[in-house]
C-alpha cells in the first residue's frame, strides 16, 4: 500500500513525513500556484524535504501536444525520482505515447471513467489517477475505480492506480478494502487517517489516572 500526499506545502509535507510512511507527493498546477512562489522554487523546496526514494509527481500546464511533450521533458529533468502528470485529453494521450517511448514515467491524470484510464494504460502510462470524488457526481466513483482495476488485471496491464480526488476516509477505506494499492490524499484527509477524538479521550483518562496516584504526568 502506497500513501501519497497531495500538496505542495513544504511544511505540511515535512510534518506528515514525520508521522506517516509517505511514499510520495502529488502536485498539480492549482496546488503549486496556491504556494504563490516561482515554480522552480516550489519544486526545489519539495525536493529538499523528500528523500531520494520518495516520488514526486508534477503536472504539465499546457494543453496542446507539442507543448505537453516539451514540458514533460523539462519536468523529467528536474529530479531523478519524478513522474510527469499528463491529463487524458486527446492531445494528452498522444503526449503520453511519445513521452513513454522516451523512457519518461507518466501518471495519466484527470481520469473520470474507467475507459479513459484503460486507454491511458495502453498508451504506456505507468500510473493512473482516477478522480474518485468528482466521478461520484455522475456515478459511483469508488466502484468505477474498482472496475478500472479489474480491467487492468483482466488484460495483464501492470499500470498502477493512484486514487485521487478523495474527500473522506470512507472512500479511502473502500478502495483499500477492494485492492486499490495507492491513494493520494489532501492534508486534511491524511490527518483523519489517524486522528480520532476517542483516542484523545482515552489518553487523557490514562494520564489523569496516573497523575492522581503519582502526582506527575510522566513515567519517570
Amino acid at each position: 500500500m502506497k500513501l501519497i500526499i497531495d500538496t505542495a506545502n513544504v511544511k505540511e509535507i515535512k510534518r506528515l513525513c514525520e508521522i506517516l510512511n509517505v511514499w510520495g507527493v502529488t502536485t498539480n498546477p492549482t496546488i503549486i500556484a496556491r504556494e504563490n512562489k516561482p515554480f522552480e522554487k516550489v519544486i526545489a523546496e519539495i525536493d529538499e524535504v523528500l528523500d531520494k526514494k520518495q516520488t514526486l509527481f508534477v503536472q504539465v500546464v499546457s494543453t496542446d501536444y507539442e507543448s505537453m511533450v516539451e514540458e514533460g521533458r523539462y519536468i523529467a529533468s528536474l529530479r531523478k525520482n519524478i513522474v510527469v502528470k499528463v491529463p487524458v485529453t486527446a492531445d494528452g494521450l498522444k503526449a503520453i505515447k511519445t513521452l513513454h517511448k522516451e523512457g519518461i514515467k507518466i501518471l495519466a491524470t484527470a481520469i473520470n471513467n474507467a475507459t479513459q484510464g484503460f486507454v491511458a494504460a495502453l498508451n504506456g502510462a505507468e500510473y493512473l489517477a482516477p478522480y474518485v470524488n468528482r466521478m461520484s457526481n455522475y456515478t459511483d466513483g469508488v466502484e468505477e475505480t474498482i472496475i478500472l482495476q479489474e480491467m487492468l488485471d483482466e488484460h495483464d496491464l501492470d499500470t498502477e492506480i493512484i486514487a485521487a480526488s478523495l474527500k473522506n476516509t470512507g472512500q479511502v477505506k473502500e478502495l483499500i478494502r477492494n485492492g486499490i494499492e495507492s491513494v493520494t490524499l489532501p492534508v486534511d484527509i491524511a490527518d483523519l487517517m489517524y486522528l480520532n477524538p476517542a483516542t484523545d479521550e482515552a489518553i487523557d483518562a490514562f494520564t489523569n489516572n496516573w497523575y492522581k496516584v503519582y502526582n506527575k504526568k510522566t513515567l519517570r
